[in-house]
């Protein structure tokens, strides 16, 4: 059962289809909308980012499936050979990656909730490119009280 067709505010006939139009796209462009049929089966109408979406979500979870029922190495080490990108995190950095996109995938679809999956991702990504740029290497030097300026 799709999200679209499990929530009835989300399901328009195709006669709305065809009469108010615009009304049913602008629904569409928010969330998948089932359209149904008297003479067929019903239609899952989408915007094209939702569809892309769900492709990418698809390919994701393969990639994750793939590491899941690979029995070679730790959750980690499989993990970092499908996303080579981990290799810029400490050990524990890794660790701590493997199992966050894995509770964030489980997360992801149990709700349909793709994005959470991704974000969770891309921030793991964007902190393993910091890291390889030389950001968080460097110790900050801290300013002392005695270089404070008090405000006028």
């Amino acid at each position: 059962m799709t999200l679209a067709a499990s929530n009835p505010q989300w399901t328009r006939r195709s006669s709305d289809l065809s009469k108010r139009p615009a009304e049913v796209f602008a629904e569409a462009e928010n969330h998948p909308v089932t359209v149904t049929r008297r003479d067929g089966e019903a239609l899952v109408l989408m915007s094209q980012r939702e569809a892309e979406s769900r492709a990418r979500l698809l390919a994701l979870a393969a990639r994750l499936l793939t590491v899941a029922l690979d029995d070679t190495g730790t959750l980690t080490e499989r993990m970092a050979k499908a996303f080579p990108w981990m290799l810029a995190l400490s050990a524990e950095g890794r660790d701590a990656c493997a199992r966050e996109l894995v509770d964030a995938a489980r997360a992801s679809f149990s709700t349909e909730q793709g994005h959470l999956l991704f974000s969770e991702l891309t921030s793991w990504k964007e902190t393993a490119t910091a890291r390889a740029a030389g950001l968080g290497r460097i110790e900050p030097e801290w300013l002392s009280d005695d270089g404070i300026v008090e405000r006028p």
